[in-house]
Parts: structure tokens; C-alpha cells; sequence
């Protein structure tokens, strides 16, 4: 869904406690990559027309901050790749079969998480 450095961008936002500037997202990508601070403020802007960033005004710059969580992002892309799977059944045993026992454990967790919700309903 991202691309490399889209993916990079996001991972910082996700990791901080709250919006950030550009620069600060410069700052973190610069110990791995060498870039440009107008690139990385670029990419952000696309991310922002995009839907993907929620921007404010913050002086002379502006805040960032994902509208989703890395977890509704990755719930996401499962979604979107059951849906595109044609037989969504197969696609689930397939996805269940590489799964760890710890894996198949929280499955198993979120899914009784979710019956009991939806039964409360």
C-alpha cells in the first residue's frame, strides 16, 4: 500500500507520542537514509492528500499525525486482501496455516473478544 519511503514515514509517525513536524521526521529517517528534508516534507504532504495524515498549523510548519493506528492500518490490508482473495474460506485456511501457536492463541483471543461483543449487542 506504501511505498518504501512512504512505509519509513509512517513507521516514525506511529512511534511518536504525538504529532510531529517534518523536521522531526527528517531528523529520525537521517541516522538510516540520506535525504532531503523537502523530500521527506513532500512525501508527508502526499500522505496528507492522501487521507493517511491529519496536518495542523504549528507556526510557521505543521503537525502530522496518522488518522489511523498501525494496528487499523494492518487490519486493513488484511481486509483488503481477504476481499481481493475470491474465496475468502481458502484465503483464511491458507493465513491460518502459516501462523505461529502464538499467533493462532491471539487469533483465537480476538475472535472469542469479538463473538462477545457482538453478543452483548
Amino acid at each position: 500500500m506504501f511505498g518504501e519511503l512512504q512505509a519509513a514515514v509512517m513507521r516514525q509517525l506511529w512511534a511518536a507520542d504525538g504529532p510531529v513536524t517534518a523536521r522531526y521526521v527528517h531528523t529520525a529517517l537521517s541516522e538510516e537514509r540520506d535525504l532531503a528534508y523537502t523530500t521527506v516534507q513532500t512525501v508527508m504532504d502526499k500522505l496528507h492528500r492522501k487521507g493517511w495524515l491529519r496536518r495542523q498549523p504549528h507556526g510557521r510548519a505543521h503537525l502530522y499525525q496518522p488518522v489511523a493506528t498501525r494496528e487499523q492500518h494492518g487490519a486493513g490490508l488484511m481486509r483488503e486482501a481477504l476481499t481481493d482473495s475470491g474465496d475468502r474460506e481458502q484465503a483464511l485456511l491458507h493465513f491460518v496455516g502459516q501462523m505461529t501457536l502464538e499467533e493462532a492463541a491471539a487469533l483465537r483471543a480476538a475472535l472469542s473478544t469479538y463473538e462477545r461483543k457482538i453478543a452483548g449487542s
